[in-house]
């Protein structure tokens, strides 16, 4: 009679493997929620950000940007650039801003801005996610000049933010303050347009369409098949005299949705449901939010390049 064998005692390496699942690899450790009513607020630690805006950091960006970041965004989605047209004559300072869907956003935004802006534009990013630990901190500096804010809000970041633009530099903004759960476009927070009046800077309208389908909440890389994404820039937005930040904040987010209009349709349909104020809200439909995430991903239309003129 053969004898039935016991379970099988683990080896080093199942041990070591077992580990490594709960292993948080560099990120700060999680409190348990049993203990989180008598943990201090977790302060987090302030990374160096200046040295990636120092000559070299600059030319290392560069040359990251055109041969690394640039090749990769092409080659696993297919942008499509319209507006820079507008940028012509446009002097920097200035702020960009855009609807905020994707972590591809940055990358999109970084990699089509016209050169003479991109070698000074810094990208304001979540400190509680790209600042939580060294070797993101680092990628996050170096590749998008990053810098880090509050998601809440905070002096420290605007001050940071206030002396870049005294030193001429440009900044990537999304004034949602995170990215959207389901592909539309979330109400604009104040802190950018109270920035824009105090410092009397322009803003560049952006809008990013097709993005959330490409690489949604919860994707670390793009799906496959080349999404379609276009990026449309729009003319600056000057602060008038006298303006509120919640006026500036409206006018930010009617230029985003015009953009995306003209996206969807066509730069003089677009202006005419502009100029009678029909332009759709970029809100997205109400309803529940399964379907309205159903909607937020479904994939663009592949398209070639409009002509000039249409018949």
């Amino acid at each position: 009679m053969a004898r039935r064998s016991g379970p099988k005692e683990p080896t080093i390496a199942d041990e070591v493997r077992e580990m490594a699942k709960g292993w948080r690899w560099g990120r700060r450790p999680v409190v348990p929620r049993s203990a989180l009513p008598y943990a201090p607020p977790y302060e987090g630690r302030t990374y160096p950000t200046a040295w990636a805006r120092t000559m070299g950091g600059r030319a290392a960006r560069a040359f990251l940007l055109k041969f690394g970041l640039r090749p990769v965004v092409w080659n696993e989605t297919s942008p499509q650039v319209h507006g820079l047209d507008n940028l012509e004559g446009v002097k920097g300072p200035v702020i960009f801003i855009s609807n905020h869907s994707s972590h591809l956003d940055a990358s999109i935004i970084m990699t089509t801005i016209p050169a003479r802006f991109r070698d000074k534009t810094a990208v304001a990013a979540a400190k509680d996610y790209f600042f939580d630990v060294w070797w993101r901190s680092a990628f996050t500096a170096l590749v998008y000049a990053g810098f880090p804010i509050e998601r809440g809000g905070g002096a420290k970041a605007t001050r940071q933010a206030e002396d870049l633009l005294r030193d001429g530099w440009s900044l990537v903004v999304f004034p949602e303050g995170s990215r959207s759960v389901d592909g539309w476009v979330q109400r604009f927070r104040h802190g950018t347009s109270r920035l824009a009046i105090e410092m009397e800077v322009p803003i560049v309208p952006i809008s990013i369409r097709g993005a959330y389908a490409a690489m949604p909440r919860g994707r670390s890389w793009p799906r496959p098949g080349r999404q379609p994404i276009s990026v449309r820039y729009g003319r600056p937005l000057h602060p008038e005299r006298e303006e509120t930040h919640q006026q500036l904040s409206l006018r930010m987010m009617h230029a985003v949705a015009e953009l995306w209009d003209e996206d969807e349709t066509t730069w003089w349909e677009a202006r005419k449901r502009a100029a009678r104020g029909e332009t759709p809200k970029v809100s997205g439909p109400a309803g529940p939010q399964w379907l309205r995430t159903w909607e937020g991903t479904k994939s663009l239309p592949r398209r070639s390049p409009r002509p000039t003129w249409r018949p």
